[in-house]
């Protein structure tokens, strides 16, 4: 950090989506919506999840992890956007940029490693419901989750680690409206393109390999499902339709920004508006309405708090 420190870029300049008035009130309007929407809808399943005793299996609690996971990724990014939407002058320090590449990397890694845990508990739920309390314990649930934090964790630090002394001597404009390693490296004053290529094919790698795993957990399910019961598997496609959704919904993007060859600088903006806020309103949105006890569970959380008031 001292290196970067010393550099004579102190600051990097947010380009944003576009210059037009008109199409940044308009999504000003959007990102508020969305970005309060997604608050609402992931805090509340938390504390259903933490409030209901009837919400007490391993589901709900990976489930609960990953409603706070994506309070944390929408959050850190969001909320710089909606403000800079009012700003002329977009800016963000060198310190900020960087701490906002560390948070969204670590937190994408975890949530991808947590989208497996939840593919597993699914293969687990469906294929050997007999086992499926003893295999899925507390313990092993708890396991799933540190380990997803530390494989999250350990994938920013080793991007980082890359990047984080390189000399920045300008210029220093970022056309983007947050701060990602592509674009950052970008910027440094030294020949990147091996660099670049590294922590993209990392990412990339990452991402494909993820997405190859869920997709194939989830079609091996199917077919041990229907091997096991012609009737069984439509029932196992309704229950496994809510998780893909969700898987695709994330790694649609993510693995368009770090495996196409030739990126459209506009299309990749909307495809990050869409992660950033999009992603995290439709996960709560998905998961609740396809799932009964949810429902129930939410309903009779807000009868308590009706009840309460009325109390106080």
């Amino acid at each position: 950090m001292d290196k970067a420190n010393d550099s004579v870029v102190s600051e990097f300049v947010f380009l944003g989506l576009s210059s037009s008035w008109e199409i940044q009130l308009f999504l000003f309007l959007f990102s508020i919506v969305f970005y309060v929407a997604s608050l609402m809808g992931n805090l509340l399943i938390v504390l259903t999840v933490i409030s209901d005793p009837h919400l007490r299996s391993p589901m709900y609690f990976l489930l609960a992890n990953l409603s706070i996971i994506d309070l944390m990724f929408c959050s850190s990014t969001a909320p710089k956007m909606i403000y800079d939407l009012l700003r002329k002058h977009k800016t963000i320090t060198f310190v900020g940029c960087v701490a906002q590449i560390f948070f969204i990397h670590a937190v994408g890694g975890t949530e991808m490693v947590l989208l497996i845990a939840m593919a597993f508990d699914r293969y687990v739920a469906i294929c050997k419901p007999l086992h499926y309390l003893t295999i899925m314990s507390p313990q092993r649930c708890i396991l799933l989750l540190v380990t997803s934090w530390i494989i999250g964790l350990i994938h920013s630090v080793t991007q980082l680690a890359f990047v984080v002394n390189l000399p920045f001597c300008g210029p220093n404009e970022l056309d983007s409206f947050f701060c990602d390693l592509p674009r950052f490296i970008k910027l440094a004053c030294i020949e990147t393109y091996t660099l670049e290529f590294m922590v993209t094919a990392n990412s990339g790698f990452i991402s494909v390999v993820s997405f190859l795993i869920l997709i194939i957990s989830y079609i091996f399910i199917l077919v041990t499902v229907q091997k096991k019961s012609s009737g069984g598997s439509y029932k196992a496609l309704s229950t496994l339709s809510a998780h893909i959704t969700v898987v695709v919904l994330f790694f649609g993007p993510l693995i368009f920004f770090y495996t196409w060859p030739s990126p459209t600088s506009h299309l990749d903006k909307y495809l990050a508006i869409f992660d950033a806020f999009i992603t995290p309103f439709l996960n709560p949105v998905i998961y609740t309405f396809r799932k009964k006890e949810m429902k129930m569970a939410i309903k009779r959380l807000c009868c308590h708090l009706v009840h309460y008031r009325k109390i106080s």
